[in-house]
């Protein structure tokens, strides 16, 4: 397979985007954590959606933590405790991983497979700790998986996460790629924010938190790469099948003729 003219990386996010992470697996790991610490804190369904406006597991906590009055009141032992909260919710969720309990999204591995056969190139964008995506990719794609990406920048690479653009302004530099020979796929408004800011074009497969929400800049937004059928703008042809590297190039082409979807 020849690679598409003009398409020479896709930059992905993961939470969400390559994974359906946070409801069954970050959520679930965090409340475990509470737990360890002997703190009477849950997230449930509903709060850890609206807790995920704030990027950054570490930055979560500390953000609920403003309104608990349990919380420890001195700043260095509220930094303390999250941090301390925030490397157990990351074993618990290495676990719940190696259990399967956490899948990969229909279509990703085939996407994925495409991009390597025609030479498009692979990157990670996201800022979710290193040892979150190894876990989530060792086991879906082997000891080996970060063959696969070319790129990998996380958490630990930047200084300021999502929606500002700096993971992806450092992915595509160490790729090496200029903005717009790239095709960044998230799933949230905070990371199509990032994308965009850093001049990337954004593909955006929703996630079951931000399946409602308003996106701006995007060139294609849709359900899942599972399905060419609900896709704004509507692919050619039937829209049978899933989304192939033929229907991202073929959204890449029209990018200055598209620019949001609700």
């Amino acid at each position: 397979m020849s690679r598409p003219l003009g398409l020479q990386a896709l930059v992905w996010d993961v939470d969400g985007t390559l994974a359906e992470t946070e409801r069954d697996g970050h959520r679930v790991a965090f409340n475990m954590a509470f737990e360890d610490c002997g703190l009477p804190w849950r997230w449930d369904e509903a709060r850890y959606g609206r807790l995920l406006r704030i990027t950054g597991g570490r930055e979560r906590l500390m953000h609920d933590m403003q309104d608990r009055a349990d919380a420890p009141r001195v700043p260095s032992e509220r930094d303390a405790l999250a941090r301390d909260v925030h490397r157990r919710k990351n074993r618990h969720y290495e676990e719940l991983v190696q259990g399967g309990r956490i899948a990969l999204r229909p279509g990703v591995i085939e996407l994925v497979d495409e991009c390597r056969s025609a030479g498009v190139r692979l990157a990670i964008a996201t800022t979710t700790s290193r040892s979150n995506v190894a876990a989530l990719l060792g086991v879906h794609l082997g000891p080996d998986w970060s063959a696969t990406f070319e790129v990998v920048v996380c958490g630990e690479d930047v200084r300021h996460k999502k929606p500002d653009p700096e993971a992806f302004v450092l992915a595509m530099s160490r790729l090496g790629v200029g903005a717009v020979g790239a095709v960044a796929v998230e799933d949230s408004p905070g990371g199509v924010a990032a994308a965009r800011g850093a001049g990337c074009p954004v593909v955006v497969t929703r996630s079951s938190y931000f399946m409602d929400d308003p996106i701006e800049g995007a060139i294609a937004i849709g359900p899942g790469l599972h399905s060419r059928a609900g896709w704004h703008p509507a692919l050619p042809g039937t829209g049978v099948g899933r989304v192939t590297l033929a229907d991202i190039a073929h959204w890449h082409a029209l990018q200055d003729t598209v620019s949001s979807y609700p």
